[in-house]
């Protein structure tokens, strides 16, 4: 089975009404009421496909409803089944802000092709296409990556560029990343756009590393694998809770060091739409009597297509 191009522009037109919903949220402090508008639109579009769908990377367990929760069956039962990772709103606190880079998020794959992730953090490191696999590592020192990576690029440290997430957890890299003189990117939040960054030369990102979540790193490696990018991921569990659950989704090895090719399999569409602008795309703009949206798709090896749409006012 072929995930079909009318699936592809299906995603299009979900992520776009999700992102359109949070508009009148956008600036208003209200990060919950934002992500329930998203989340409302995108379970009743998903809803309406044809398809047998299952979310396997959502926003909670089922008592925690009405978020898209893991588990939950969306589709009309009626074509194939498949596995589904949601964020309807990365970003929330960008949102409520009116601060860059918020989006809204759907990535799919054939049933059983995208690993099921627990709701805890993972250790990643990210690198685009041009970097041949298996040349850094998230067992690498700091130093040991920034001096392949210089070597196979032949950058000087002070022309690259790492971004991280800009958290207390991350003081010792960005000590030693200040330390080897090279340039930090720092995000506040969504490291899913992060991961995505090294995606294209025109970003000016060439690793992104750190400690973000679980299942926020199966959805970017879902856009990542497309475009044929390096992804690593190890999670990290704090609590015996967190370690059940990973058990009770099949994970064996709590110390297993994932690549790409283990975290998604075969094929995969991801499909982002910006709700307020950033680095990867504009947000949501309200012209008149339509609303117009760029969009993010991956799909098969495919470039990284940037879709504008227009959205008349109802």
């Amino acid at each position: 089975m072929k995930l079909s191009e009318q699936l592809l522009n299906s995603l299009i037109e979900i992520t776009s009404n999700s992102a359109i919903a949070c508009y009148p949220y956008i600036g208003k402090n209200e990060k919950i009421l934002a992500d329930k508008a998203a989340t409302d639109v995108m379970r009743h579009q998903l809803n309406k496909l044809d398809i047998n769908g299952k979310v396997v990377i959502g926003e909670g367990e089922l008592d925690e409803a009405p978020m898209l929760y893991i588990g939950e069956i969306l589709g009309n039962g009626k074509g194939p089944q498949i596995d589904i990772a949601v964020d309807p709103v990365e970003g929330t606190n960008f949102v409520a802000k009116n601060q860059p880079g918020s989006m809204s998020v759907l990535a799919v794959a054939e049933k059983g092709n995208l690993l099921n992730a627990p709701e805890t953090y993972m250790n990643k490191i990210v690198s685009g296409s041009h970097i041949p696999k298996g040349s850094i590592d998230i067992d690498f020192t700091v130093k040991e990556n920034i001096n392949i990576y210089s070597e196979i690029t032949k950058k000087k440290n002070s022309e690259i560029t790492v971004c991280i997430l800009e958290r207390p957890r991350h003081k010792e890299i960005i000590n030693e990343l200040n330390k080897l003189n090279v340039n930090i990117k720092f995000l506040t939040d969504g490291d899913v756009s992060g991961a995505l960054l090294v995606s294209d030369k025109k970003f000016n990102v060439d690793i992104f590393m750190g400690i973000g979540g679980g299942p926020e790193g199966v959805i970017a490696a879902a856009a990542l694998n497309t475009l044929n990018c390096n992804f690593q991921g190890r999670f990290l569990f704090k609590t015996a809770e967190d370690i059940n659950r990973a058990q009770t989704m099949g994970i064996k090895d709590l110390n297993k060091k994932y690549e790409i090719n283990e975290i998604v399999k075969g094929e995969s569409i991801f499909c982002a739409t910006g709700i307020t602008s950033g680095d990867l795309m504009n947000g949501v703009f309200k012209q008149k009597d339509k609303y117009i949206t760029e969009t993010i798709i991956t799909h098969n090896k495919s470039e990284l297509k940037l879709i504008k749409k227009e959205v008349s006012l109802t």
